[in-house]
């Protein structure tokens, strides 16, 4: 009988098919059988997690790592191990705001050199487009394994200059001949005013949801255009969630992206001048936010007819909201309150996200797919340390992430202090 690397064993794994209890075994970093839960299985080593569930790993999409005078190694090591210890197994990291920004080989360089020997997590990339990136240069990223790429419309990422329409169109039909998306920040810099004060509602007041509007109709204006498939990352202001039902009526190519901050902390609620709770886009009204959860609730009730496909972290150390560690425990608080599962906090955070980014094997507890693994406490509480410094600081939150594995070998507990990487990049597997 075959023996096994490892066995975990859970009455709450979540496959594409079911929750319930099940039996994982793994093989070569990879998933070999999905038994039931009391099937003999020869085994090196054996887990069972009884009530506490089995998740796949989340993708991440369109995270940044480094904060504003972070050496590139540091932000890698820091992001992925908070990441990994919040049930984050692949980052797909945004090209900017980081230093190089990724809109080159040489830049692509540095960061897989950055990530190689410092990530906790497997680690993809997306390739940033400029007004100056040129077909060469967008064709030689994709060439050395970047999975996508990212461009702006506004002055929200440091090193990703705002694109105007030409370069808008020029570059997605560029991209659609890669049949790889595009992850666009869709706020419109035309329609940006000035932040006046240093509070949330200055910035609510310079940058109006008619800013995303604007942006998603040039978006999708372009999309139709040129067949590129199009990633609106962040999506917030719900508004707009029929623009883009329509769009995907007349088979434009668009998913859209929230983030847990977006659902969770209305903007009427968190202290103006905190800068903790200062993003771009802003954090919105309660109503707003309310809007939200029915563009993404909407969108798990069928795979084919979908709103909102995917929840990220929207992380971005020292130039946004940095709460990537929360992610999991944060949309489930909100999520489960809503009636929803385990099943569609899966499809937010992996299924939907490995999918989109063309990761082939990543996002399912299912034979065949990478063995990047989860334990997760769904009915557990606990309290977000005061000295977190991010928006759920001190804040009572329902689910806890007990475990990690990356391709069936476990990311230690305390991996924001230790030292020794268990992922890297992911680049040929994937071209």
């Amino acid at each position: 009988m075959r023996q096994y690397d490892l066995v975990i064993r859970s009455r709450r794994a979540v496959t594409p098919t079911s929750v319930g209890p099940a039996a994982v075994a793994v093989a070569d970093g990879r998933i070999a059988a999905v038994a039931d839960y009391f099937d003999d299985l020869p085994s090196r080593k054996e887990v069972d997690l009884g009530e506490t569930a089995l998740l796949p790993g989340m993708v991440d999409v369109d995270a940044a790592v480094q904060a504003p005078g972070q050496l590139l190694s540091q932000g890698y090591a820091r992001t992925t191990r908070a990441a990994a210890a919040g049930g984050i197994t692949t980052l797909v990291v945004a090209p900017a705001p980081a230093q190089p920004a990724i809109t080159s080989t040489e830049a692509l360089r540095a960061h897989l050199h950055a990530s190689a020997s410092n990530s906790a997590t497997h680690v993809a990339f997306l390739g940033g487009i400029t007004p100056r990136s040129s077909s060469a240069e967008l064709a030689d990223l994709r060439a050395n394994g970047v999975v996508g790429f990212a461009c702006s419309l506004s002055d929200e990422l440091m090193g990703l200059p705002a694109l105007d329409d030409i370069h808008l169109s020029k570059s997605m039909a560029e991209v659609a001949t890669m049949d790889v998306p595009i992850v666009v920040h869709a706020e419109d810099a035309n329609e940006l005013g000035t932040v006046v004060g240093p509070g949330n509602s200055a910035l609510l007041a310079a940058r109006p949801p008619r800013a995303e509007r604007r942006g998603l109709e040039r978006v999708l204006a372009a999309a139709r255009s040129s067949g590129a498939r199009v990633h609106i990352s962040p999506f917030v202001a719900a508004e707009c969630a029929a623009i883009l039902a329509a769009a995907r009526d007349i088979g434009i190519p668009v998913s859209a992206q929230t983030c847990p901050h977006y659902l969770c902390l209305p903007a009427e609620h968190v202290p103006d001048t905190d800068p903790s709770y200062r993003c771009r886009p802003p954090l919105r009204s309660d109503a707003n936010r309310q809007a939200l959860w029915n563009a993404l609730l909407h969108g798990a009730e069928s795979f084919g007819d979908v709103i909102v496909d995917s929840v990220g972290s929207g992380n971005r150390p020292g130039t946004g909201i940095s709460a990537i560690r929360w992610t999991l425990p944060a949309l489930w608080t909100a999520a489960q309150k809503r009636g929803c599962g385990l099943a569609e906090l899966t499809q937010w955070t992996a299924q939907r996200p490995a999918e989109l980014m063309g990761l082939a094997t990543k996002g399912r507890i299912q034979v065949g797919y990478d063995a990047d693994l989860v334990a997760f406490e769904p009915d557990t509480f606990q309290r977000v340390p005061a000295s977190d410094g991010g928006p759920y600081r001190g804040r009572r939150l329902q689910g806890r992430v007990t475990g990690t594995w990356l391709c069936g070998i476990p990311v230690p507990s305390d991996a924001d202090n230790d030292p020794s990487p268990r992922g890297g990049p992911l680049l040929s597997a994937y071209r």
